[in-house]
């Protein structure tokens, strides 16, 4: 038997928790729920997830203290709030957040992003290589022959989705609609461009991020 996707439910609200926890289960999805930092760290330590789903203000503290825990352990993380202030929405995913999700939230939508996230999770090899680049997929750690390379969580994302699409341009609209939100609509389109020179700045001449005028940018 094929071994089920392992989600955890990192949420105080009993009836918000009991509700995600029924609908996984019926999508055939292995779920665990904590109500704390410290239950949620706990579950982290004893059992590896595929997907985390987590709530930004717990008793004790916030999803940001498990969230690069989880993704360490190579967890998809998704941010379920109410916050919906950029301020929030920038951290979490520098965090290494695969989606954000504001409440209150529709469930067949949430069951299509959780789907997303696993999918590109899953669906890469552990290590693509293009140029003198590669991405580790697992430890979601990129080197430059061999060599770390140091890049926040949104460049990194960057990266990962240019060596992911090799030769395809991407406009500008498909890049932030897949590495931030899946409306793109929260995120200055200048906040691209600085990320993008940023990205190429730590590249050097180990992988060229080609502007394709009018268009997007594409990695061949």
């Amino acid at each position: 038997m094929d071994k089920k996707t392992e989600i955890l439910i990192v949420e105080d609200d009993a009836i918000i928790a009991s509700g995600l926890e029924y609908a996984l289960t019926q999508e055939g999805y292995s779920v665990a729920r904590a109500q704390s930092v410290k239950e949620a760290a706990g579950a982290a330590a004893r059992r590896r997830f595929d997907l985390a789903l987590l709530d930004m203000q717990l008793p004790d503290g916030t999803g940001f203290e498990v969230a690069r825990t989880l993704k360490a352990g190579g967890a998809a993380v998704i941010f379920l709030t109410v916050a919906d202030d950029e301020g929030n929405i920038v951290r979490a995913f520098d965090t290494g957040a695969d989606d954000y999700v504001t409440k209150p939230f529709r469930l067949r939508e949430l069951l299509a992003r959780i789907k997303r996230a696993l999918n590109t999770r899953g669906g890469a090899s552990p290590a693509v290589t293009l140029g003198g680049v590669t991405v580790d997929t697992a430890a979601g750690k990129a080197y430059i022959n061999g060599a770390p390379l140091e890049l926040t969580a949104l460049e990194y994302r960057l990266l990962l989705l240019f060596v992911s699409n090799r030769g395809q341009t991407l406009t500008r609209g498909q890049i932030l609609d897949r590495v931030w939100d899946a409306a793109g609509n929260y995120v200055e389109d200048n906040t691209l461009t600085v990320y993008i020179k940023r990205l190429r700045e730590k590249l050097g001449g180990a992988l060229n991020i080609e502007t394709a005028r009018g268009l997007g940018y594409r990695v061949d």
